[in-house]
C-alpha cells in the first residue's frame, strides 16, 4: 500500500482541511492518508481549540486514515524544527511522499529557492544573524537574508514567495526532507480561498481555522460556521461544548499562566526554553499588572518579539520546558498513534517491520522523555481548560487507546 504524508494541527478540522487531504490523495495516487499532528499544544505558542483526541477523531471520521501525534518538542518549534520533527515521523511511516498547501501550488519555485540559499551558505547564515542584530525579528530576518541572496543569484525562473506563511512551511518540509536524506517525495496543491488570518465569509465554503476560531468566541458560533465544516466536526464540536462549555485559548489558560509567572520569578523563568535577553523580567511586570492575556500581550509585544515568538515562550513556561528538556529531545523517536481507519490498520499491519520508529499505541508500555513531556503537556491543557470534568482527564492520557473507525 502507498502512503501520502500531511503534516497538520486541524485546530479545527474544517472544509480546507477535507479538501487538501483528499487532493493529496488524488493527486499522489496514495492508498492512505497519514496525517502528522501537533498535540495539545500548537506552532503558533498556544493551547489547541480541542484536545488531541477530538481532532485525531475529526480527521479521521472525514478523510484521515491514520494520525500520529507531533511531539510537543517539535509541534511548539519554530518553522525549521516543526518541519524536522514532522518530516522524520512520515519518513519513519514509509509515506511514498508528502503533500502540503501553497499559495500557487507550484513545486519548482521552491525547488529553485532551495538550491539558492543552499548556494549561499554561510552567507545567508551571516545575513540572518546581521538582521536579528539589528531588531529584527527571526522571520522577518529569514526573509530579508532570502530576499539579499535572491537578488545576488542570476535566477532563472520564478522562485517561492517565502513572505506567505504556508509557503514557509512548505519550503522547511522540503529543506527537512533533503538534510535527513529522505526518499519522500514532496508535492504541493494550490490553497483555495481562505488565507491563514482571514474571517468567516458568508457564501463562501472554506474558512480558515482562525476564521472558524473567531466565530465560536464572537457568536452563535454553530450556525454560523456550519457550512464551513464537515458534519462528523459539527458534532465533534457540540459534544465537547456540553461536556465542557469552553475551548482552549490563551484567554481561558492565562489565569493558570500568570500565577505561574509571578509563583516562579525572573531567576526560575531563565531555565525555559526560548526565554532570552533579559525577556523573563518583562514577562514577570506584565503579569504582576495585568489580568488579561491581551493587555499582558500588548505590554510584552515589540518589534523584536513578534507576537508568535512570545507564545511560544509562555507556552514553555505553562508547560514547564526547559532548555535541558529540548536539549534531550532533538528527534522523534517514536509514533505515538492517536487513530487510525481500518485502511489505516491494513497499512500498519503491512508496513510493521518497514517502520523506522517505534510504534506507540499505549503510553504506559513505552519509556521515553519525550513521551513523558507530551502527557505532562496534556494533563496541563486539561487542567488550563477549567472545567471540573475534564479535570478528571488528567492522567488519562497514558491509558487511551487509539481511536479505530471501523
Amino acid at each position: 500500500m502507498k502512503a501520502v504524508g500531511i503534516i497538520v494541527e486541524y485546530n479545527p478540522f474544517h472544509n480546507g482541511h477535507l479538501y487538501h487531504a483528499l487532493q493529496a490523495k488524488h493527486t499522489t495516487q496514495a492508498d492512505v492518508i497519514i496525517a502528522v499532528m501537533s498535540g495539545n499544544f500548537l506552532q503558533r505558542g498556544e493551547p489547541a481549540f480541542v484536545n488531541k483526541w477530538s481532532r485525531a477523531r475529526m480527521a479521521l471520521e472525514s478523510a484521515v486514515d491514520i494520525v500520529f501525534e507531533l511531539p510537543y518538542a517539535f509541534a511548539t518549534a519554530n518553522a525549521p524544527n516543526f518541519a524536522q520533527g514532522a518530516i522524520r515521523l512520515l519518513d519513519a511511516a514509509h509515506c511514498s511522499t508528502f503533500c502540503f498547501g501553497s499559495e500557487d501550488g507550484n513545486l519548482e519555485p521552491f525547488k529553485r529557492s532551495l538550491h539558492l540559499i543552499q548556494q549561499a551558505g554561510d552567507v545567508y547564515e551571516e545575513i540572518v544573524k546581521e538582521a536579528v542584530g539589528r531588531g529584527l525579528s527571526y522571520p522577518k530576518a529569514l526573509n530579508e537574508a532570502y530576499l539579499s541572496t535572491v537578488d545576488s543569484a542570476n535566477t532563472k525562473g520564478s522562485i517561492a514567495d517565502l513572505s506567505m506563511p504556508n509557503n514557509i512551511l512548505g519550503f522547511h518540509y522540503m529543506e527537512a526532507a533533503q538534510k535527513i536524506g529522505s526518499t519522500i517525495e514532496p508535492v504541493t496543491i494550490p490553497r483555495i480561498v481562505a488565507r491563514y488570518h482571514d474571517d468567516v465569509v458568508e457564501g463562501n465554503r472554506i474558512a480558515s481555522a482562525t476564521g472558524i476560531r473567531k466565530s465560536f468566541f464572537e457568536s452563535d458560533a454553530l450556525n454560523t460556521v456550519a457550512s464551513f465544516i464537515p458534519d462528523s466536526t459539527r458534532e465533534i464540536l457540540l459534544q465537547w461544548q456540553s461536556e465542557r462549555q469552553s475551548f482552549g485559548s490563551w484567554a481561558t489558560f492565562y489565569p493558570q499562566l500568570r500565577f505561574i509567572i509571578l509563583r516562579d520569578g525572573p531567576e526560575r523563568l531563565r531555565s525555559i526554553a526560548d526565554i532570552t535577553e533579559g525577556i523573563e523580567n518583562l514577562f514577570y511586570r506584565a503579569a504582576a499588572n495585568n489580568g488579561t492575556f491581551e493587555s499582558f500581550m500588548r505590554e510584552v509585544k515589540s518589534k523584536r518579539y513578534t507576537w508568535t515568538r512570545i507564545q511560544r515562550m509562555l507556552t514553555h513556561i505553562f508547560t514547564g520546558f526547559t532548555y535541558d528538556k529540548r536539549n534531550c529531545m532533538t528527534t522523534p523517536s517514536y509514533l505515538r498513534l492517536l487513530g487510525m481507519s481500518q485502511a489505516g490498520k491494513n497499512y500498519l499491519n503491512e508496513n510493521k517491520k518497514r517502520l523506522k520508529l517505534p510504534l506507540v499505541s499505549k503510553a504506559a508500555a513505552f519509556s521515553d522523555p519525550s513521551l513523558e513531556m507530551d502527557i505532562l503537556a496534556s494533563d496541563l491543557y486539561a487542567l488550563g481548560i477549567g472545567n471540573e470534568a475534564f479535570r478528571s482527564q488528567i492522567g488519562t492520557d497514558y491509558d487511551t487507546p487509539p481511536i479505530i473507525i471501523k
